[in-house]
């Protein structure tokens, strides 16, 4: 038998490194940025077209190359910054691989143009598909400009694996983001077919932060800064307020590489613990400096992974110092435990204020033991104490309405009770209920007399359910009613959320919303959904939710676009719990749920509808 193992051609070995390191266009991108800040660098223009796929062009002032360097570096496993297997624990740039530039042109056509500072003319180089085409002498620019152009062109079926425009430029913007938030000395620069996206001069930090992510995030950053003998720690955290329900806006940087680590992201949270619910997660850009001989960043293709000698202790620090930071600044609750409250009056020379004592109302009168025939006693008696308790703004007023239903309700007969009951379903199968006395309990819950028992119907998850098949069929059918604004709203968001935004315009209108585009990142606000009525709606807030709770349900449940954006909508359109519920809304609340193809189950899949039985409760009391 002969032998069957044989060395890969180059072309197909850099085919298949280029699937580990050129994954879409942003992974491009991100090397090319990154051998930029290498060469020294203080000035890098990076343009896009067609989301990268036609062309990506990186332009930078830094040390540019020789003639001979600008052919090795297309070649695998050259590198200037690697000598020998040691020099692995001492990496502070961000490129040592050498594998970028021959993966990127094993997979495209690739023009560069190079010259260093002290040479009189550059050097052109030509590659298609890593067969060098041309290289020869040019006159150009200090620096270098790499032209990415086609890529994946002769592999269609990677190219085909490859997302929509939108979705790929958010990826190009997050790339560029992470670059650009490492180095705020370096000015950036970002064109999208023509369209100038970002322009970073170079500035602090915190600056560098409000230009990438808008003017509001100023007032959001509270500093974080600890020094010690393991690791350096600056950089800014969100105050609790400002959470959202994605991790899109959190940023570890060890040595300015950006990295991802679920560790010290639960570090990070812990510290938030009891200030942010479950489901909301705060901004944070850190920068952790470390000796790198302490650290591994040799363990992933992307370099988005390392590995830490001592990671338990650097957890402890960070945990520690963004807690202290919370404290610093009034975010987490503090204890004066120097100064006792009851002589605050004494310190200030002041009288102090009258003590009132507690006190409650009740009704003397009421006797439940009482028969049919004082029915008119009892209700001269409610009157009387309606009128002494209830209308004098003593706090009781609430409560006498519920009493007076509870009251009335305790009078009917068992058969006028029965006559009140929901039929189980009607004639298609669906629950048919009638119009009833209701009672809401805590402002949070619906609670209803049926023939077994009694019915509890969670009113947020109730009005979900009820607001997303509706915005489900408004996007089926491309008809959602709008309600134009007195007075249309503008709202400016991050880059990011702009191309998304832009993406799900045409369904966004299905749903009711009247937008349109207007300048840089800016869209304009002209009409919201019917279906959310006019109660003081913020259109700005609720269009920056929506895109929000947008990206949450992709994240969550992988959802297609429309369902999506239905959940979101009706997540953040729903009354919430609190909210107080008269009769004839309860009623309407009840009959619209009953009307919906699965009125049992919330959008999130929690149950709306709990029943309680007869039985059940006869057990509570022991019959």
């Amino acid at each position: 038998m002969s032998d069957i193992i044989q060395l890969l051609p180059d072309s197909v070995a850099n085919q298949i490194a280029a699937g580990e390191v050129v994954q879409r266009p942003a992974s491009a991108v991100k090397e090319l940025l990154e051998n930029a800040i290498d060469a020294g660098a203080n000035k890098i223009q990076l343009i896009i077209k067609d989301a990268g796929k036609a062309l990506i062009q990186v332009i930078d002032n830094g040390c540019g190359m020789s003639v001979t360097d600008a052919r090795m570096c297309f070649e695998r496993h050259a590198t200037s910054k690697v000598r020998k297997a040691e020099d692995l624990f001492a990496i502070r740039t961000m490129g040592f691989r050498g594998e970028a530039m021959a993966s990127i042109a094993a997979i495209a056509q690739v023009e560069m143009k190079t010259r260093r500072h002290e040479d009189e003319v550059g050097t052109l180089i030509e590659i298609e598909g890593a067969t060098f085409i041309k290289q020869e002498p040019v006159a150009t620019s200090e620096g270098t400009s790499i032209s990415i152009k086609n890529l994946f062109y002769n592999t269609p079926a990677r190219r085909n694996f490859l997302k929509s425009n939108p979705a790929e430029t958010r990826h190009i913007i997050d790339e560029f983001q992470r670059v650009a938030m490492a180095h705020p000395g370096i000015a950036f620069s970002l064109h999208h077919d023509g369209a100038e996206i970002y322009r970073l001069p170079s500035s602090p930090l915190k600056q560098r932060i409000v230009h990438l992510f808008g003017n509001n995030y100023n007032e959001r950053l509270i500093p974080v800064e600890e020094e010690t003998t393991i690791i350096n720690l600056k950089g800014f955290i969100g105050k609790p307020e400002f959470a959202k329900k994605t991790r899109g806006e959190q940023f570890f940087f060890v040595n300015n590489r950006y990295i991802k680590d679920a560790y010290l992201n639960h570090a990070v949270n812990r510290a938030y613990e009891e200030l942010l619910a479950d489901d909301n997660f705060p901004l944070y850009v850190l920068f952790i400096e470390i000796d790198p001989a302490k650290i591994d960043v040799n363990v992933h293709p992307t370099k988005t992974e390392i590995k830490y000698l001592d990671e338990k202790s650097i957890y402890a620090i960070l945990h520690s110092a963004v807690k202290r930071s919370l404290g610093r600044f009034n975010i987490s609750p503090t204890i004066d435990f120097d100064q006792e409250t009851g002589f605050s009056n004494m310190i200030t020379h002041k009288a102090p204020e009258e003590i009132v004592p507690p006190s409650i109302s009740f009704n003397p009168d009421f006797n439940p033991f009482a028969d049919e025939k004082s029915a008119s006693t009892r209700d001269a008696a409610y009157a009387s104490f309606s009128k002494n308790y209830g209308g004098g703004g003593g706090g009781m007023s609430p409560s006498t309405k519920n009493w007076g239903s509870l009251y009335e309700i305790a009078k009917e007969s068992p058969a006028e009770q029965s006559s009140l009951d929901l039929p189980e379903t009607n004639t298609d199968g669906q629950f048919a209920p009638v119009q009833k006395q209701l009672m809401q309990l805590h402002n949070r819950y619906i609670i209803s007399q049926i023939k077994s028992g009694l019915m509890l119907i969670d009113q947020q998850a109730a009005h979900e359910r009820i607001l997303y098949e509706r915005f489900i069929l408004h996007l089926e059918d491309r008809k959602g009613a709008s309600q134009q604004s007195l007075f249309p709203q503008t709202v400016t968001l991050s880059p990011n959320d702009y191309e998304l935004a832009k993406s799900l315009l045409d369904d966004i209108k299905s749903l009711g919303f009247e937008v349109r585009e207007f300048g840089k990142n800016t869209l304009v606000i002209e009409g919201i959904p019917v279906d959310l009525g006019s109660n003081n709606i913020n259109e700005t807030q609720l269009f920056e939710h929506l895109i929000e709770g947008f990206k949450n349900s992709q994240q969550e449940l992988r959802l297609d676009k429309r369902d999506s954006l239905a959940r979101s909508m009706a997540r953040n359109s729903a009354i919430k719990s609190g909210t107080v519920l008269g009769q004839a809304e309860m009623n309407t609340l009840i009959e619209q749920l009953f009307a919906c193809k699965t009125p049992n189950f919330s959008i999130s899949g929690r149950p709306v509808i709990q029943t309680i039985g007869l039985t059940e409760l006869d057990k509570k009391f022991d019959k």
